[in-house]
């Protein structure tokens, strides 16, 4: 009997059960090598500052080199470019899991580390967006990509509690061991992985020119370029509530701890069900109306989240704006894998990880000041009211979209 749930379907393909079955455990390891950095930062030094730094050498980079990186895919084989990412990995892993353990690591040597990380994961995310397009028919992108983004926000609460867990055991050096052989996994399911290179142009560009080429694809797409501005706003003032969880926890609901366990765990659950929802789904059709009505339910569901203090009806709207943000996310990476053509994917995806993954940081610092002055409840309304407006300039644009998007 053929296999028609999209949700089973898409494992039928081997190229994407090797990739997605060996980037799974890694996502895992790769959560608790983040946890062990900041933990050995920390036991380095007894330093906010330091922690910070050795967060910021892990997320900067992607601000700066995401369009380059982009434009290296677009040129090059994905596949084999993440294979040599991939295989960095394993080396800088092992080189923290050695250095940790013979305790020989300085807070120098630490985030030289952490950087390096830090450069290679935008041309990992540029190539990890250009192949698994190619892993499957085009009628179940929505549900590969999906998948994706449900195992990742899985693995975001695994890891850390897998993490804690090692830690405590085998110090920080066990995590960053652990992460070298979760990418030494996904490094074997890249070699299982047979798919045939993209024919690319034997024109040669100034990397400038490429960069350009693509920006001006992206603001003159009459779809895409709503959704990128769309998902700047949201990642910039919407997803630092996530940041700032213990903030609410601790100030405003007085439930320390316990508290934000509560909150953290419904956001990731709505965060979860949203891809896992979008998976199931399996087509294009329908989703930029998600798109736009995702915003309307996150500015709605912030709203809610700080109007209360009871941290049971806190939990439930958490969980909605983790179902509203990844429902928004998932998407939009869905809709533009859906849209750009090879030729140009590398490049386009490489601005979207920019946005989701860089725009945050700047957010955080933002809306952290902000709460400063007001207090926390106020600056989330105010991202609230930001988030409703932002709906509101959108809907009038919807039917365009579609046509862009979905046609």
């Amino acid at each position: 009997m053929a296999v028609t749930h999209p949700l089973l379907r898409v494992w039928t393909h081997r190229n994407y059960a090797y990739y997605i079955g060996g980037m799974t455990p890694n996502l895992i390891t790769l959560w608790m090598q983040r946890v062990g950095l900041g933990w050995l930062a920390w036991e380095l030094t007894e330093s906010t500052l330091w922690l910070g730094v050795i967060a910021a050498a892990d997320l900067a980079p992607m601000l700066v080199l995401a369009p380059f990186a982009g434009v290296a895919v677009d040129r090059g084989n994905p596949l084999r470019i993440q294979r040599i990412a991939t295989a960095l990995e394993v080396l800088q892993a092992i080189a923290l899991g050695i250095f940790t353990l013979l305790g020989m690591m300085p807070i120098e040597l630490l985030f030289a580390l952490s950087l390096m990380l830090g450069c290679i994961h935008p041309y990992a995310t540029a190539a990890r967006h250009a192949t698994v397009p190619s892993l499957v028919p085009r009628d179940i992108y929505a549900t590969a990509v999906a998948m994706d983004s449900a195992l990742f926000n899985a693995s975001r609460f695994l890891g850390p509690a897998l993490a804690g867990l090692v830690i405590s055991f085998a110090g920080a050096g066990g995590t960053f061991i652990v992460n070298a052989v979760g990418c030494s996994i996904f490094l074997w399911g890249l070699f299982q992985v047979d798919i045939v290179a993209p024919t690319r142009s034997k024109e040669r560009r100034s990397v400038w020119i490429d960069v350009k080429v693509s920006t001006t694809y992206i603001s003159e797409h009459a779809g895409i370029a709503v959704l990128f501005l769309l998902l700047t706003v949201i990642s910039t003032f919407a997803r630092p509530l996530q940041d700032m969880l213990p903030g609410f926890s601790g100030q405003v609901l007085d439930k320390g701890a316990i508290g934000l366990a509560w909150l953290t765990s419904s956001m990731g659950i709505g965060a979860m069900g949203a891809a896992i929802w979008i998976a199931s789904r399996g087509r294009i059709a329908g989703l930029t109306a998600n798109v736009v009505l995702g915003c309307l339910g996150l500015a709605l569901s912030i709203a809610g989240f700080v109007a209360t203090d009871n941290l049971y009806v806190a939990s439930a709207f958490c969980a909605l704006c983790g179902f509203t943000m990844n429902s928004m996310s998932t998407s939009v990476q869905t809709l533009v894998q859906s849209t750009v053509g090879d030729d140009m994917r590398g490049r386009v995806m490489s601005f979207y990880a920019l946005i989701y993954r860089g725009t945050p940081a700047i957010g955080a610092l933002l809306v952290g000041a902000l709460s400063d002055s007001l207090g926390l409840r106020w600056a989330f309304a105010g991202v609230a009211a930001i988030c409703l407006l932002a709906w509101f300039l959108v809907l009038g644009k919807r039917r365009t979209m579609t046509a862009a998007l979905e046609s």
